[in-house]
């Protein structure tokens, strides 16, 4: 019966456990969800098309993503490299950021907004529902 008690009460805690990093998990998606609204606004395909002649166009996905097309005027910055590339941007012209959804435009605005930026802008639907001119790197 010790055994049994024993066993119920390991599988329960473990259960709490489980559950607790799902919550924790959930609440700090949310925080960032939060986050990247205060910080950036979200564009549409025409109000990205509509603003991106005054602003750096930035595409954060990797180089091979970046070659097998993007947003015609764009420039590659994958996220990878945001931390050590910032330079290569100017804080007082907006910046737009795109990825194939929005997870890495999210979080290198959150960079960017760390290193001084406040005009950011995602591609609400990401460059895979891109409606606009693309272009393909030669290889």
């Amino acid at each position: 019966m010790a055994v049994a008690a024993a066993k119920y009460t390991t599988g329960f805690w473990i259960n709490t456990i489980v559950i607790i990093l799902i919550i924790a998990y959930l609440v700090y998606q949310l925080y960032l969800y939060w986050k990247r609204g205060k910080i950036s606004t979200q564009l549409d395909d025409d109000e990205f098309r509509a603003g991106m002649r005054k602003a750096q166009v930035i595409d954060v996905r990797e180089k091979k993503e970046f070659d097998a097309g993007h947003i015609l005027g764009a420039r590659n910055i994958p996220y990878s490299q945001m931390k050590n590339r910032t330079q290569e941007l100017r804080s007082d012209l907006p910046v737009y950021l795109y990825d194939q959804g929005r997870t890495f435009s999210g979080r290198a605005a959150m960079l960017l907004s760390k290193k001084g930026f406040t005009q950011l802008y995602i591609l609400k639907n990401g460059y895979q529902r891109w409606t606009g001119k693309t272009k393909k790197t030669k290889y």
